[in-house]
């Protein structure tokens, strides 16, 4: 806990992609920071696009600036879509960080006292073998308590649609699992 005046103050810590899943972990972060009285820390990590400064991809300083900027624009932008423009009854504060999503996570999360809330999402045999979860790392990882928050039922709704409008399969109309 950070001290803020004599009061100490609490803080979640949220990874933020702009994802169906990372809405859904934001929200439930909001739910959390209210019931605990604590600050959100809504966190966005991004990486260069040539690799690290030490590598021969190395981007120079413009490129970063971009990047940097980019980063951010994509949290407003999730955060403007999460709450609607709508204050969301918590103290928000928005923060994009260089680096791998699961290590920045951590590393913003570093006190004891943090709560870190991270959506799991649905995971392809796929995308496991291309890109490690962020959940697991963070599990693995974190100093402070982890709320790792599964995808939304209508995620996987819409996922089957999308595979059926993919493979131009007819449409099938029925009530939405609850």
């Amino acid at each position: 806990m950070r001290k803020k005046g004599r009061e100490a103050v609490a803080r979640v810590v949220v990874g933020v992609t702009g994802t169906p899943g990372s809405m859904t972990a934001l929200h439930r972060a909001a739910a959390e920071a209210r019931v605990r009285g604590a600050e959100l820390l809504a966190v966005l990590a991004w990486q260069s696009p040539g690799g690290e400064p030490g590598s021969r991809n190395g981007c120079g300083p413009a490129v970063l600036t971009q990047c940097r900027a980019a980063a951010a624009d994509r949290l407003r932008e999730a955060l403007d879509a999460a709450f609607g423009g709508a204050p969301p009854r918590v103290t928000v504060e928005g923060v994009t960080v260089r680096g791998t999503p699961g290590a920045a996570l951590v590393d913003v999360a570093r006190d004891p006292e943090d709560l870190l809330v991270i959506g799991t999402g649905s995971r392809a045999a796929l995308r496991r073998l291309v890109r490690p979860s962020v959940a697991r790392y963070c599990l693995a990882h974190a100093p402070c308590p982890v709320l790792a928050v599964p995808p939304s039922p209508l995620q996987a709704e819409l996922a089957a649609v999308r595979r059926r409008n993919r493979l131009r399969m007819p449409l099938v109309l029925r009530e939405p699992a609850r």
